[in-house]
């Protein structure tokens, strides 16, 4: 077949085992096969020279890297920050928004080209299919889906004995467990984390030997966003990688998470993200100072939705680009500085500072003298306070006597539990 008689399919390439198999396998489809490497993060350079002479070794017609570590920081770390977005209260989804920047750079990529079909490395099992599969038929309806892997259903020795029998370059395995890394931290799966009950390996886990001694870093934020450490400016990806360096050296930022998958399942991995769950708690005790309760409040609640939605693919549901709006809006105070304290194994929030600050020194100190109020004024508040509870509490009270006489007027038996402790009557 003459290559142009040949269709082009452009396929999201890692090169790992996975997308090294489906390289020679689509092309003896009679696809032509460009390769997309999508770095968003995690890759050094020559990481990078690695995964293209790995695409080119296997067949790949051409082969394209896309540098998409600023646009991970623009279109989803920023809101990721601001809503103070952790799944589970604890995991700060790590690949969630990487996985569907990449399926977008993909699809970019096979306009460019192109190319008629789109094709991703996923097995049946895990999200990353879903957040594929999704992003790829909103922005490309057009263009046909193919996933060897999935379709085919590979194990891991299949594609091993394939690409060995046409003498093609074998990616090592990394170890008894899989690694992704990208710009908002990295995650570990396979091997440990299939036993609920098993813990991490020492290397993954404990703090380096050789750990800097305690320092401290402070933070400058605007509307919302880091944009500086210890004065010096830094774009977004940059600060990130720089904070993240440092929760490398120190040894914080590492966890395990257990969550439901975006089929259903429970899933479990243990992740290390220094740099997003210390720039999430900064960020959070500079919002308790500038904003009021219940912005917190409704902020929170759709930051969660927020996030559970990315998770499970649904970046493009138009609900999250109306959440964005609100938690911009939140987010024109949240200026000023936040103090953090590094040590070996962890981090701590210290001390937060802003022009907007509603902690007023000048006019209320909590427990002390204020301005604003009388004693007697917050006897009053505190009297009237009480009085819906104590009509709730008193209303309660009459039902259980009511039904304990009904009761004993048709056999005995114990009172029902008071409403409160002590409350015997009134």
């Amino acid at each position: 077949m003459h290559i142009y008689d040949m269709k082009t399919l452009v396929l999201a390439f890692s090169g790992g085992l996975d997308t090294s198999y489906c390289v020679p396998r689509l092309a003896e489809q009679g696809w032509r096969v460009v390769t997309a490497y999508v770095h968003t993060g995690g890759a050094t350079q020559a990481d990078l020279d690695a995964i293209a002479r790995q695409a080119h070794a296997v067949g790949a017609a051409e082969h394209h890297t896309v540098d998409a570590r600023a646009a991970v920081f623009e279109r989803f770390v920023r809101y990721l920050i601001q809503g103070n977005v952790l799944r589970g209260e604890v995991y700060p989804l790590s690949v969630s928004a990487e996985r569907t920047q990449q399926a977008l750079s993909v699809i970019e990529v096979a306009r460019k080209v192109g190319a008629v079909a789109i094709a991703h490395g996923s097995t049946g099992a895990g999200n990353d299919q879903v957040r594929f599969d999704i992003a790829f038929r909103v922005l490309a309806p057009d263009l046909q889906v193919i996933t060897p892997i999935r379709e085919e259903n590979l194990q891991r020795d299949k594609a091993i004995a394939y690409l060995e029998s046409k003498q093609l370059p074998v990616p090592p395995k990394a170890g008894a467990y899989s690694i992704n890394r990208g710009l908002w931290g990295t995650t570990y799966g396979g091997g440990w984390t299939h036993d609920t009950w098993a813990g991490p390996p020492d290397e993954l886990f404990e703090p380096p030997a050789d750990a800097p001694a305690r320092k401290e870093i402070v933070i400058a934020w605007e509307q919302g966003v880091p944009v500086s450490i210890d004065g010096e400016k830094l774009t977004g990806a940059d600060l990130i990688q720089r904070i993240g360096d440092l929760g490398e050296a120190y040894g914080f930022g590492r966890a395990i998470h257990v969550g439901e998958t975006a089929l259903g399942i429970k899933g479990r991995i243990g992740f290390e993200a220094g740099a997003a769950l210390l720039l999430i708690a900064a960020h959070r005790e500079l919002e308790k100072l500038v904003l009021t309760k219940w912005q917190v409040f409704w902020k929170d609640q759709l930051g969660r939705f927020y996030g559970d939605r990315l998770h499970e693919g649904h970046y493009f549901d138009p609900a999250l680009r109306d959440i964005e709006a609100l938690i911009t809006s939140s987010q024109q105070r949240v200026t000023g500085e936040t103090r953090v304290r590094l040590a070996p194994g962890r981090f701590q929030v210290v001390g937060t500072r802003s022009p907007f600050s509603m902690m007023d020194r000048a006019v209320a100190t909590y427990g002390e003298d204020n301005r604003l109020w009388t004693g007697e004024e917050a006897k009053a508040f505190s009297k009237v306070s009480a009085v819906p509870e104590m009509l709730a509490a008193k209303a309660f009270s009459n039902a259980t006597a009511l039904d304990n006489h009904r009761s004993r007027s048709r056999r005995r038996g114990p009172r029902a539990a008071p409403f409160f402790p002590g409350d015997q009557a009134w």
